[in-house]
């Protein structure tokens, strides 16, 4: 019979929660881990297949806290870009967190609809504010919303790295251009219309 563990699946994450935090990705190791647990590294993979397993135990965590930040969207008008701003903020204070659940190398790529469902109950509850406030059909909201994502995560990614300093000025501002362009774009029906046409060299004869 295997033995009892010493702490719960929550203790162990919510401390590789706190290195993740306080020191980035690459400091969670099994040994430090132990350490804060003030015991070996034994019960963590009684508990953990590996310390991946225990990584996205983690993101787990910092996922419920994200949502957490944002809780208080609807207070606010638009609701939607509200989240977005909360995004970009997250990503200035608490960037760790923000690599952690965003920006975390895969062994391969997978589908972007892939990546939506890793968003948890975030990715519905935006396509429903975007039905609900802006008259547009489900599949409409659900377009804007992944165009709005890819750029609201571009920008948090910039932040996070330290590559640009933006003011919260500049965030809504750029938030509410691109949002303005998209709107206005399936608004007129030509969604459809815009060619997706491949990159080709120029004729240089």
């Amino acid at each position: 019979m295997p033995p009892k563990p010493k702490f719960t699946r929550e203790e162990v994450a919510s401390v590789a929660l706190a290195i993740i935090k306080e020191e980035g990705v690459s400091a969670l190791t099994a040994r430090e881990v132990g350490k804060r647990l003030g015991t070996t590294v034994s019960p963590i993979f009684t508990i953990f297949t590996n310390m991946e397993d225990l990584k996205w135990a983690a993101r787990e965590l910092a996922l419920k806290e994200f949502e957490e930040y944002v809780s208080d969207f609807r207070e606010y008008t638009p609701a939607f870009k509200r989240i977005g701003m909360k995004m970009v903020s997250y990503a200035i204070h608490e960037p760790e967190l923000y690599k952690l659940l965003f920006m975390q190398e895969r062994p391969q790529g997978q589908k972007f609809s892939d990546t939506m469902g890793e968003l948890g109950s975030m990715a519905g509850t935006c396509i429903e504010l975007l039905e609900k406030d802006y008259g547009v059909t489900k599949e409409e909201a659900s377009s804007l919303f992944e165009q709005m994502w890819v750029y609201t995560y571009g920008i948090g990614s910039l932040c996070a790295m330290k590559v640009c300093d933006f003011t919260e000025e500049e965030i809504a501002n750029r938030l509410g251009q691109i949002f303005a362009g998209q709107l206005m774009l399936i608004k007129s029906g030509r969604m459809n219309s815009i060619p997706g046409v491949p990159y080709k060299e120029a004729d240089k004869t």
